[in-house]
């Protein structure tokens, strides 16, 4: 058994299969700017009636960009970063500090980084959402607006894992954006993206939806637990925390990732996973995230055949979620859950695949109760778990 586990983590560890939650909450209001009417969370500018912009004796991009430009916002933060005692270049031998002492030229012991994104305005009290990476440890945040004016923004909250962040401010008359179903996008659908890359304000560019569901490992950022919306519109530096718009000018997602070395490949965080997040960090300035505490991989018939053959570990299944690895101390460790179990039923629901089980926990609330079918030396247990909140230290977990 100990062979078998130590093979399947290292084969884990190969395919990039570890638990890496997806945040997919549906929203069936259809929303448009023209109203200024709010959802029951009383969050987010809604619309009574969302207005086709695709008509054929027109420039829908055009339409697009003229009714959510003004809504798209450039963020400018600023943050001091604290470095030791440095000598200039020729300076830095020990003993020209014990002829000179304190009156050897220094640099300054602190220094200012200041980076540049984007963001969009959700409703006319001021609140915009923004990449978690804009903002974070930043002593300042400038907000400015497409007509020019500029504002101080509070930041709200934000949350590493979906690299979502809210800031607000204070001002009259603000623009604010209609935000769309993510949960409804199929590949194919007309992609905008509207931003500051490089610094070029307000740059629009287009594409289509190249895909949905991409994991956090098949982007490459393995510490957050979102499944990006995939976009040929070109994202560049500085478009990090702009909107990715449809057709009718609604807001899908929010642009954050590039692929270093890619060629038109660009991902967005899902609008309705960034929603979530916002409403939660506009509520309580965190957001929490179910977590079981379990590295886990899909049981396919080849998977199983190679562990059956490599190993002296045997899988009668060839189906399920098969648990590699639990984590010490864990809601998934107090509960009774252990290595080499495979997971059938979640809710009492048939589940064959990774996704399914992440979907699960993400929709469970920390401290209530998850019921698990395992699979345990050919025997049907049944476990009920409590999930617990993400720990804020262990972002490589799932």
């Amino acid at each position: 058994m100990k062979k078998a586990l130590t093979y399947l983590s290292l084969l884990l560890l190969g395919t990039g299969a570890v638990f890496s939650g997806g945040y997919l909450l549906a929203s069936n209001s259809p929303l448009s700017a023209e109203s200024d009417s709010e959802t029951s969370s009383g969050v987010f500018a809604t619309p009574v009636v969302a207005r086709s912009l695709l008509k054929q004796d027109s420039n829908f991009i055009t339409e697009v960009v003229d009714q959510v430009g003004p809504a798209v916002v450039r963020i400018n933060a600023s943050r001091r970063v604290s470095r030791g005692r440095q000598f200039p270049n020729g300076f830095n031998d020990p003993s020209f500090e014990r002829f000179f002492g304190s009156q050897i030229p220094e640099r300054p012991s602190q220094r200012v980084e200041q980076g540049t994104g984007s963001g969009f305005i959700i409703n006319k009290d001021g609140q915009l959402l923004t990449n978690a990476h804009v903002v974070e440890g930043a002593d300042t945040v400038e907000v400015v607006l497409k007509d020019g004016r500029s504002f101080e923004g509070k930041v709200i909250g934000t949350d590493s894992l979906t690299d979502v962040a809210v800031i607000k401010i204070e001002g009259d008359n603000l623009p604010t954006v209609a935000l769309g179903d993510s949960d409804q996008l199929r590949s194919g659908e007309w992609a905008i993206a509207i931003g500051n890359p490089l610094g070029l304000d307000n740059t629009v560019t287009t594409g289509i939806i190249s895909g949905t569901g991409r994991s956090s490992s098949q982007v490459g950022v393995e510490d957050k637990r979102v499944e990006f919306i995939q976009t040929d519109a070109a994202i560049n530096p500085g478009n990090s925390g702009g909107p990715l718009l449809n057709a009718s000018g609604e807001v899908i997602g929010m642009n954050t990732a590039v692929i270093q070395g890619a060629q038109g490949l660009g991902f967005s965080i899902p609008i309705n996973t960034a929603r979530q997040i916002a409403e939660q960090l506009i509520a309580t300035g965190k957001a929490e995230h179910p977590y079981l505490g379990i590295h886990m991989v899909t049981l396919t018939p080849e998977l199983q055949e190679q562990l059956n053959r490599r190993t002296d570990f045997r899988v009668e299944d060839s189906e399920g979620v098969l648990i590699a690895q639990v984590v010490p101390n864990s809601p998934a460790d107090r509960a009774g859950i252990q290595e080499g179990d495979l997971i059938t039923k979640v809710e009492g629901k048939a589940i064959t695949e990774v996704s399914e089980l992440q979907q699960s926990v993400q929709n469970s609330q920390v401290g209530g109760n998850l019921q698990l079918e395992l699979r345990r030396d050919r025997q049907d247990i049944q476990i009920t778990v409590q999930p617990g909140a993400f720990p804020a230290q262990s972002s490589s977990r799932r």
